[in-house]
């Protein structure tokens, strides 16, 4: 395995040590996938969800991942989101190797790194927007004052300043979707991963939560959409199509 490297970068509390990728990685690769595998045993019988697989990823990339019912698409979402490790192979994210990462280990890099957006939204009910949006800050341990304003500050990055005080019964889907991303982008993660992000809206709220993601491209946000629907994957800036475990197409659109 390559052994990766060691620079310094300073901070307001001094030097930290940064690891980088391996050696052959590039400075701007957020995402290294290297022969990526992934199989279930099923009794006597072994499934292989994955054969193979790798890729990158740059910062500030707007992906894609698209493919039919059992492509593999959803094992690879799991595998980004840090969920889920592979049986062979390889994935390096912002230069940590997190496919040789224990439970635990993997639960701090979610909470860091990855950015969640689900299809259905995945809001506590009885909690206002605001409430919802500092989970992450609570589970990451920031003090309340702290995390009271960042969630403040996400939120009106979504454009839900005036509803922070709003349950999720009293906001529409779309509104509740916003509230999803807030939540996601509170930890300024590296990657904002979004599982079928339309999936529960109607066409013209699909549309203006498509606005909102190339807006948050624009800022700068690395996003990863996994989706089946066709006109939703045209709307990133490269798509990366699954079939079989298999990547079968990898194209820059834009």
């Amino acid at each position: 395995m390559t052994e990766a490297t060691v620079e310094t970068s300073p901070t307001s509390s001094g030097v930290i040590a940064k690891p980088e990728l391996p050696s052959n990685g590039k400075a701007d690769v957020l995402i290294l996938m290297r022969n990526l595998w992934k199989t279930y045993d099923m009794g006597a019988e072994k499934v292989h969800a994955l054969h193979g697989v790798s890729f990158e990823v740059t910062r500030g990339d707007y992906l894609a991942i698209t493919g039919p019912s059992g492509s593999g698409k959803s094992t690879l979402m799991n595998l980004i989101g840090c969920l889920d490790t592979p049986s062979q192979g390889e994935y390096w994210l912002n230069g940590k190797n997190v496919s040789e990462m224990d439970d635990d280990e993997l639960a701090r890099i979610r909470n860091q790194e990855v950015g969640f957006v689900f299809q259905t939204f995945n809001l506590l009910a009885r909690a206002t927007a605001l409430h919802n949006v500092e989970l992450p800050l609570i589970y990451g341990g920031i003090p309340g004052a702290k995390r009271h304003e960042m969630a403040k500050q996400a939120l009106a990055e979504v454009d839900l300043a005036d509803r922070m005080m709003h349950r999720p019964n009293e906001l529409s889907g779309g509104q509740r979707q916003r509230v999803a991303i807030a939540r996601a982008l509170v930890n300024h993660p590296s990657i904002l991963l979004a599982d079928e992000p339309t999936g529960a809206l109607d066409t013209s709220t699909s549309y203006d939560i498509m606005n909102l993601f190339e807006k948050l491209h624009e800022a700068g946000n690395t996003i990863i959409l996994v989706t089946h629907e066709h006109d939703i994957a045209a709307r990133a800036h490269r798509i990366i199509s699954i079939r079989d475990g298999l990547i079968e197409k990898d194209e820059r659109i834009r």
